[in-house]
């Protein structure tokens, strides 16, 4: 009994090796090839849509925490105001300027809660899954400008927590940064949470996503103390369209007054 589960043991270290392999090697913020489908209801919003939207008429924008540039550099093609990138990860600064300088993007590398930037100066900031202090941002937003974030809400993957319970809880940072914009002395124009049901194509997805963000799971471990925990978990969430899990995001827009 014992050699047939040191078997099985080594059959699923060899088969979830590859994605840590290659989760080392992660640089941007790109995550496609990993990403889940939707077998639940979609959000109530489009992100990149608005955005893109929102940028039409600024004359100066600020994209927060944008990792490799990816997603900025198509929101800012053809754009010719002002347009800045934070990026904190020191990785990804390099990897962020060469695809946005050729846009005419200025690519700075900064902490997002911090920000490097004059008061008043930005018609509209950006930030998708990025931290933000809601002080900073109302700061350096110009009067008349826009904030819109879309973040991971606290639901995300709560199936996980049963099996891993160390994973990091950030608290309720939808009500924290709603009250923190306004106490900013912003306005906010919409402000919404929803939960989605999404699968994964199998376990190595899930692992490769907690190898390149290693604060969801803090000391994560998968081929030595963590995978017995991992091994549960599949079985215990796999259903027929895969590894499914609760996806949990909120949008907040909000307004500084003129």
């Amino acid at each position: 009994m014992r050699e047939s589960a040191s078997g099985v043991l080594i059959k699923d270290r060899d088969r979830l090796r590859p994605y840590i392999e290659k989760a080392r090697s992660f640089t941007g913020w790109n995550l496609e090839e990993v990403a889940p489908r939707r077998i639940g209801r979609a959000y109530p919003w489009d992100y990149r849509q608005r955005a893109a939207y929102l940028i039409g008429p600024a004359s100066a924008v600020l994209d927060l925490g944008t990792g490799g540039g990816e997603l900025f550099a198509d929101l800012c093609r053809g754009h010719k105001g002002r347009m800045v990138a934070s990026e904190p990860w020191h990785v990804n600064t390099p990897i962020a300027q060469s695809r946005l300088a050729p846009l005419g993007v200025e690519v700075v590398g900064a902490h997002s809660l911090h920000l490097p930037f004059q008061s008043d100066v930005f018609d509209l900031v950006l930030d998708r899954h990025e931290e933000l202090d809601p002080a900073e941002v109302g700061r350096v937003l110009a009067r008349d400008g826009i904030v819109l974030t879309q973040q991971v809400g606290r639901n995300d993957w709560k199936e996980v927590r049963t099996f891993f319970p160390r994973m990091r809880d950030w608290g309720p940072l939808f009500e924290q940064y709603v009250s923190g914009f306004e106490s900013a002395g912003l306005k906010i124009e919409r402000a919404e949470s929803h939960d989605a049901r999404v699968a994964y194509r199998g376990l190595g997805e899930l692992v490769y996503i907690l190898c390149v963000a290693p604060w969801m799971i803090p000391d994560f471990d998968p081929l030595g103390r963590d995978l017995g925990a991992l091994l549960r978990l599949e079985a215990g969430l796999t259903v027929e369209a895969g590894l499914a899990l609760t996806e949990s995001r909120f949008l907040i827009e909000a307004s500084k007054p003129s």
